[in-house]
């Protein structure tokens, strides 16, 4: 069990994390969402032991692990850029850990192998690292952090270097291989869609701070605020008598209903995404337009409401 308890993170006068409490249960998958700046990969470089804590402490099954360095924690580390080392190919790279743990030539050998496998890179032993893909590369960083059998395994946004079609790929598959190898994990991410995927639990950060913790379906149905909310996508409005949030897809275009002009249309594949300033309201309302139904064009007058039963959730 990871435990980070009032954990205070500050460069001079500027605080980049703020007396945060995060607890991660064995076999639990976490993933710390929020936008950049929100103190998420400073929060997972401090648990790690990459960043010195201006006050709390972090804790493994109750040790405090402050004087223990970054190596001799037993997490495996895996961020955005992967850093391989292009001048050793594949075995060479997921080895490179297993050395630094002085094991023997064999066992280093057979677990760089296993672990190349878990990933489904076998027959990638002797390839080179600028010859393969960025999916690859993700996987050989990956092989590497998980080589050394770490008890917690923890991401730093690693698949933002990746296209969107990848990415969506590979989140299924990091979901799979963590829950058939049991192993506890912390993923730091910005992507909704990457956390909601592969989390057990999301913890939503704003500067600095938790702004909500709790299972990916409370998350996404019951945010917390009016921050979660808008991170989220809803809308946050009080323009239907209710400081609240609703969400795209429970407006719709109306005959009757609030007034206002149509600003902008975005496709977004399943629907149209129609931004509507309203005549009494400086933030748009967003509403999803399925795509049997033509969108209007720009400069456009409509009217929203909300959908049969949909209420306007106070936050």
């Amino acid at each position: 069990m990871l435990e980070l308890a009032g954990v205070s993170v500050r460069y001079g006068t500027a605080v980049a994390v703020d007396v945060v409490d995060l607890r991660v249960d064995d076999g639990e998958i976490v993933a710390v969402l929020g936008p950049s700046g929100s103190g998420k990969s400073t929060l997972l470089r401090a648990a790690a032991g990459l960043e010195p804590l201006t006050a709390g402490s972090v804790r493994w099954d109750r040790v405090d692990l402050g004087p223990v360095p970054t190596h001799r924690r037993g997490f495996g580390l895996m961020f955005q850029d992967h850093a391989l080392f292009p001048h050793r190919d594949v075995l060479g790279n997921v080895a490179f850990g297993l050395r630094m743990h002085r094991l023997p030539r064999d066992e280093i050998d057979t677990r760089a192998r296993a672990s190349l496998a878990l990933v489904g890179l076998t027959g990638f032993e002797t390839r080179r690292i600028n010859d393969l893909s960025g999916g690859e590369q993700q996987r050989v960083a990956l092989a590497r952090a998980l080589a050394p059998e770490p008890r917690l395994l923890m991401l730093d946004e690693p698949l933002g270097a990746l296209d969107r079609a990848l990415r969506e790929h590979l989140v299924a598959e990091l979901r799979t291989l963590f829950v058939r190898i049991g192993i506890t994990v912390v993923f730091v991410t910005h992507d909704h869609d990457e956390a909601f995927a592969i989390a057990d639990r999301i913890v939503v950060m704003h500067e600095g701070r938790v702004a909500q913790d709790g299972a990916p379906s409370d998350v996404w149905q019951h945010p917390a605020d009016a921050f979660v909310a808008r991170f989220l996508g809803w809308n946050v409005t009080d323009a239907f008598g209710v400081a609240g949030a609703v969400r795209p897809e429970h407006l719709t275009l109306a005959e009757h209903g609030v007034a206002g002009t149509v600003v902008e249309r975005t496709f977004r594949r399943d629907h149209w995404l129609v931004s509507i300033r309203t005549d009494d309201d400086d933030e748009p309302l967003r509403v999803a337009v399925t795509l049997d139904h033509q969108p209007p064009d720009v400069g456009t007058r409509v009217h929203v409401t909300t959908r049969d039963g949909t209420d306007v959730m106070i936050v």
